[in-house]
């Protein structure tokens, strides 16, 4: 076994010996609606439950973060991870916002001049 600088402890055979379940107490649902793309951002609020999973979490918000960036820096499931940072959000540690899409389609007929550009190429 060994520990990197994460202090994520492995085994070499087994991976991870703390399994994803158990950060968020076996649950699978969480209870704010997440998508990959949702943005999350501290609050500087501190949460009640200081373990290291939270902890790490809250230090990767610090500017607004995609929740599929969060997931990957922790190195854990995105199913573990919005769980994980939908508590967060209910003890208002973090707040989310939607991605920001775009507000409406291209027009067709600039589409169309620049296929038409294209084309000519």
């Amino acid at each position: 076994m060994a520990a990197d600088d994460d202090e994520v402890w492995v085994d070499d055979a087994a991976g991870p010996l703390i399994r994803p379940y158990t950060v968020n107490g076996g649950r699978t649902r969480p209870t704010v609606d997440l998508d990959l793309l949702s943005l999350v951002i501290s609050t500087g609020r501190a949460t009640p439950e200081p373990d290291p999973e939270r902890i790490k979490a809250l230090g990767l918000c610090h500017t607004p973060v995609s929740v599929a960036e969060v997931a990957a820096r922790m190195r854990l499931p995105v199913a573990v991870t919005k769980v994980l940072l939908a508590d967060l959000v209910d003890c208002g540690a973090i707040t989310t916002r939607a991605p920001s899409l775009p507000s409406a389609v291209p027009d067709r007929a600039l589409l169309e001049k620049l296929l038409d550009g294209l084309q000519r190429i």
